[in-house]
């Protein structure tokens, strides 16, 4: 160990961090869970001989002793000091070895020169909350609530005991879980922490909705006979399709769906965003087609649905029918480049488009050069190409050209 000193300001910003990593558990120790959590600094690791303190130099030694000297004078009460014998020059004296501190008084000490890392009642009044309520405590948990805002504590703590009065939720699905607050947003963005704290996963137990398609009969043909062209198909429904596809184009938006030009054995489905690859992947009469093919967005989102869509597709069903490939359309990079007078930078809303950090493993290797140009935090002239952009009549063309190119 290389011999140094640690100074009081230095010290103080090694507590800051250990307060930052460790107050969770300290929180859950004064509780009762886990085991007692002190938070202690060394300030003179290696130092311990007079040889050391030589190999330092004696101006620093002394500068850094009367550092603590006045340190220890400004700090009389909640921080501790440890101090231990060493020999320098032939006198043995104590000296500071270590700072040692409980929660409120480090927080104390490392909110005189900056920001706490916690409001220690608050987290304690939590903590306390949930354990309350009968959730599962650990420094995990209550870190992680204590994240929230105050109303989302408060719908946390009300499922919380909700759940526990009610030891199956299969009876409402996600929507109608009679937990004040709690909406399927809530339960798509803290449904991880829930579960955490509640020791169940409400998601896995609450009434599944049917998948719904909203799906477009392009076959000529069937266009021809005047029968209906715009049609749902619903899980677990008698209902049947119009016909079995050849091909099934999956779009990500409801006019390129409603609009598209006749082709043969075709049915245009539209996804659903992304949800698309939960709701199409078990779609028996989808996975039968010869070609699946994904249209979407050239942006971060649109990449992401195709990522998505083609891993779950890439699994055997629950049937058995086996993986089946997924082709897209219009969504590598030449396409990036030719419809590049369609990009923008900024959402319907006017907002700036985010980028996207995501490593998405199934794209291929054109189609994630143009992931990379749009989703890229560098500078790229834009971020999107949305689909109703681009000529249907192009899509058509595309497609039959996948059709007949590409294997089944």
């Amino acid at each position: 160990m290389t011999p140094r000193l640690v100074a009081p300001a230095d010290a103080v910003e090694s507590l800051r961090r250990k307060v930052h990593q460790k107050w969770a558990a300290a929180v859950c120790a004064d509780l009762g869970v886990g085991d007692p959590v002190t938070f202690s600094v060394p300030l003179r690791p290696g130092v311990s001989t007079g040889s050391a303190v030589a190999r330092i130099g004696h101006a620093a030694w002394h500068e850094w002793h009367v550092g603590w000297r006045e340190f220890a004078d400004r700090h009389r009460t909640g921080v501790l000091i440890v101090r231990k014998p060493v020999s320098v020059q032939g006198v043995t004296d104590d000296y500071p070895a270590m700072l040692v501190a409980g929660l409120d008084a480090a927080v104390a000490l490392v909110s005189e020169s900056g920001p706490p890392p916690v409001e220690v009642d608050r987290a304690r009044a939590l903590a306390s909350s949930l354990r309350s309520t009968g959730a599962v405590l650990t420094p995990a948990t209550v870190r992680a609530a204590y994240q929230l805002g105050a109303d989302d504590t408060e719908v946390l703590l009300s499922a919380v005991t909700w759940l526990r009065r009610n030891p199956d939720a299969g009876a409402w699905t996600a929507r109608q879980l009679p937990v004040p607050g709690m909406h399927t947003k809530w339960l798509d963005t803290h449904g991880a922490l829930l579960r955490d704290v509640a020791g169940r996963d409400v998601r896995d137990e609450v009434r599944p909705r049917p998948a719904v398609l909203h799906l477009t009969y392009v076959d000529p043909g069937h266009v021809a006979s005047g029968r209906r062209r715009h049609d749902a198909w619903t899980t677990g429904d008698t209902h049947d399709i119009a016909y079995r596809p050849r091909i099934v184009l999956v779009v990500e938006n409801r006019d390129s769906r409603l609009w598209f030009p006749p082709v043969r054995d075709t049915i245009v489905v539209e996804g659903g965003g992304k949800a698309a690859a939960a709701l199409l992947a078990n779609v028996p009469w989808l996975r039968t087609a010869e070609h699946i093919v994904y249209w979407g967005d050239i942006d971060a989102d649109g990449y992401a649905i195709l990522d998505r869509f083609r891993a779950a597709l890439s699994e055997p069903a629950p049937d058995g029918a086996p993986p089946k490939p997924v082709t897209s359309i219009l969504m590598d990079a030449t396409d990036l480049h030719r419809y590049a007078q369609h990009g923008v930078n900024h959402d319907k809303a006017g907002r700036p488009i985010k980028t996207s950090p995501a490593i998405l493993p199934h794209l291929t290797e054109a189609e994630a050069t143009a992931y990379d140009t749009v989703a890229t935090a560098g500078p790229t002239p834009f971020r999107r190409i949305e689909q109703e952009m681009i000529p249907l009549a192009h899509a058509a063309t595309r497609l039959l050209d996948v059709a007949t190119t590409s294997p089944p």
